[in-house]
């Protein structure tokens, strides 16, 4: 038997605080408990928001703990072929859809819907989106498309549960609400989510199945704020005739207010946490793995 796979996968787009050191660190003990490897990837599909300054950052930071990763470093940004060629898959199972609208035309749609009866939320709390563009008329859609006119792709969620039927996984950690074992995947929960748009070949979604796939990642070890994604994953990998990991979820490091930690509330960066004379070894005390 080829030995697990585990992985860190962090975004550039900010400096790296506690929960980040609790996953990596849990990923790459088990990868040493279990004589597996422990890969660090990046994911820099968003031009906008990722920076060579953040990754820099995330090398001294782990590096700063103790770990050590396999060389190269896959870099998303470095694969939109590899995206491009699964969504074209998608594209041709007839599950792919663009949408034109903005956000500002989405959330007025969403207002208009909800005056009648509450609008359908998903896990996360975001509303679905009302799935207007699928009714677009071939013609508009094809003028749309040739004005330049700019767009995001969408996942057909009704035909694409159609076409797989029941998904699950084997849960090895726990879900937000103590899920376990066995969990069966809805995906229609999530609506017709966003598998890639006009300037960028790829979603999270759709990048982070094709990522574990081509890199043999066995193990996927993250945080529960993930878990319900894994519902989607299980989708995709099913349409696209991917290998399925293990998934383990694990608790999330909150604040004193009991939210969990965010780069988008700039929640304590390890480096200054290592700054103010912090060791590798408190810092694993510190997020309970002592």
């Amino acid at each position: 038997m080829p030995p697990p796979v585990f992985r860190f996968a962090p975004s550039p787009n900010g400096y790296l605080h506690l929960g980040h050191a609790f996953s990596a660190l849990l990923n790459a003990d088990l990868a040493r408990q279990s004589g597996g490897r422990f890969l660090l990837r990046i994911e820099d599909i968003d031009p906008a928001r990722c920076r060579a300054e953040f990754e820099d950052a995330i090398d001294q930071d782990l590096g700063w703990l103790g770990l050590s990763w396999e060389k190269p470093v896959r870099r998303q940004s470095e694969h939109l072929a590899e995206y491009r060629d699964a969504l074209k898959k998608l594209t041709a199972l007839g599950l792919v859809y663009p949408a034109f609208e903005s956000r500002a035309e989405i959330a007025r749609l969403i207002r208009l819907k909800g005056a009648e009866a509450p609008w359908p939320r998903d896990p996360d709390g975001a509303p679905l989106y009302p799935g207007t563009a699928r009714a677009l008329l071939s013609e508009e859609r094809t003028r749309l498309l040739q004005s330049g006119a700019p767009y995001a792709l969408r996942l057909d969620m009704a035909a694409a549960c159609a076409r797989v039927g029941e998904a699950n996984w084997v849960e090895h950690g726990e879900g937000p609400d103590g899920e376990t074992g066995t969990v069966t995947a809805d995906p229609a929960a999530w609506g017709d989510v966003i598998i890639a748009r006009k300037e960028t070949p790829t979603s999270y979604h759709l990048a982070v199945v094709v990522d574990d796939a081509l890199q043999g990642v066995t193990e996927v070890v993250r945080g529960q704020d993930l878990f319900w994604s894994t519902s989607v994953h299980r989708l995709l990998q099913q349409l696209l005739g991917l290998p399925q990991p293990a998934y383990r979820h694990h608790r999330l490091i909150r604040d004193a207010a009991g939210q969990k930690l965010s780069k988008s509330t700039e929640a304590t960066g390890l480096r200054e946490l290592r700054a103010a004379g912090m060791t590798p070894a408190e810092i694993r005390r510190r997020v309970g793995l002592a």
